[in-house]
């Protein structure tokens, strides 16, 4: 996914927080409201998450594509 999506995510989800935290009428309103909260930099990191493991993949495409070319300038 792009790393817009994730923080579109958390956005959402902080303002659905601020939501029930404010207009919530359950008993229990305002815990449900900061667990909501929560979920925001839960998924900020599991964006971040995925940005650097296809940044790693990247970079060992590159280096096994580098490894290719000087095996095949020893062989000649």
């Amino acid at each position: 996914m792009k790393p817009h999506y994730y923080f579109i995510a958390a956005t959402l989800s902080i303002l659905l927080s601020i939501h029930v935290f404010i207009f919530g009428t359950g008993a229990n309103h305002e815990l449900v409201a900061i667990f909501i909260g929560l979920w925001a930099p839960t998924i900020v990191a599991v964006g971040i998450f995925n940005t650097l493991l296809s940044i790693h993949d990247e970079m060992c495409s590159a280096h096994r594509r580098i490894e290719d070319r000087q095996k095949g300038g020893d062989e000649r």
